[in-house]
């Protein structure tokens, strides 16, 4: 799906008795990314090529645009969106309830890019983009209710296909799903399927994360959604999960609605569950955060762990801790804070995203197909 260009004619004017009336020339709208019905297979990944992602792509959205965004760095510090700080993909034309959030990204065995997001607009209401607060009854289904998630399927970044996943159309267990938030993915590979995870609810009752499989096509689950991780206090809400696997054991990180709330952790060797409770938390921030990411600095055993800092002020930012041994966890402060290495060189204000390596290739073709 690309934006197609106006008429590009300048200087025209009408004249209008004596006066003439300059008409301005439309302005070209920032270009999208190309949605597609099919994507060709991609070669297979040679063998040295995992280790030549030395680039990094973060995904994300923000509240003013509901819509996905891509910034790509060299060096895992420095972040230049690709749009120059537009949208790559406008949640308008996409999403059910014409916005979308947290997006999250993952290559896949096939060389291929997955990417989710969650079908929901929170200000849809305020912009008119409908007469209600919610979908839904808040009655019956709570804040910030949805039904929807969309899938997307890619092996060159840019041709994408996509997919509108309906919960409550899927299974009876699903029918009176409250919500379908933050979806996030990772292979299996006993089974030799991605696994999707995300938060969830049956109607207005407590938010918790639940796993289900997805198709090898990507555009849908075909199986039930089972519970992925309980927390020990009945009644305290779990959201926003992001699953890594580090050496033998797979970490969970969430957003638990506790009092402290913040971020934990929790470890498992399975990914699917079995996941042991950790009270302490993780990230070094005061304020409101939430959809924590891990990624892997490029031939380090540094991991950073990132955040929504939804409640920094005068406006929320992305914050970053780094660490080696998942007890300690340095601050590093957030994108283009005093002192901190992190920067965005060209946009501001990223909510919920994720980070994943990609090759200075896959890079430069980004930064090419959005100059053309």
């Amino acid at each position: 799906m690309r934006w197609q260009s106006g008429m590009t004619y300048l200087g025209f004017g009408l004249l209008l008795g004596s006066a003439t009336m300059a008409i301005a020339a439309p302005a070209t709208p920032p270009r999208q990314l190309d949605i597609v019905k099919s994507i060709a297979k991609a070669k297979p990944e040679a063998k040295d090529e995992a280790s030549a992602r030395t680039s990094y792509l973060l995904v994300y959205f923000k509240d003013e645009t509901h819509s996905l965004h891509f910034a790509t760095s060299a060096d895992g510090y420095s972040f230049t969106d690709v749009n120059d700080g537009a949208p790559v993909l406008n949640g308008r034309d996409v999403a059910e309830q014409k916005g979308i959030r947290d997006p999250y990204i993952m290559r896949g065995p096939d060389n291929a890019f997955y990417l989710a997001m969650t079908d929901l607009h929170i200000f849809a209401k305020r912009e008119g983009l409908r007469d209600t607060d919610w979908q839904r009854p808040t009655d019956s289904y709570g804040w910030g209710n949805n039904r929807s998630m969309l899938f997307m399927k890619s092996y060159d970044l840019t041709h994408w296909t996509l997919a509108s996943v309906t919960i409550d159309q899927l299974f009876k267990s699903t029918a009176n799903a409250g919500t379908a938030w933050a979806p996030e993915m990772i292979y299996d590979p006993d089974k030799r399927k991605i696994m999707v995870y995300f938060s969830t609810r049956n109607g207005k009752e407590t938010d918790h994360m639940v796993y289900a499989y997805a198709d090898d096509a990507f555009t849908t689950l075909t199986s039930e959604p089972a519970d992925l991780f309980t927390y020990p206090k009945p009644g305290i809400g779990t959201i926003d999960g992001d699953i890594t696997k580090v050496g033998d054991r797979y970490r969970l990180f969430y957003v638990a609605h506790d009092k402290p709330g913040h971020l934990r952790q929790a470890t498992s060797s399975r990914m699917d569950g079995g996941y042991v409770f950790d009270p302490a938390k993780v990230d070094p921030e005061t304020v409101g955060t939430e959809a924590p990411n891990l990624w892997r600095r490029h031939g380090t055993d540094t991991y950073v762990l990132m955040y929504d800092v939804f409640g920094a002020k005068p406006v929320n930012n992305m914050g970053f801790s780094e660490t080696e041994d998942f007890v300690h966890f340095r601050d590093i402060g957030h994108f283009n804070a005093p002192g901190s290495p992190m920067k965005a060189t060209n946009f501001t204000q990223p909510k919920h995203g994720a980070v994943i390596p990609i090759t200075p290739a896959e890079a430069e073709r980004l930064k090419t197909f959005f100059q053309k």
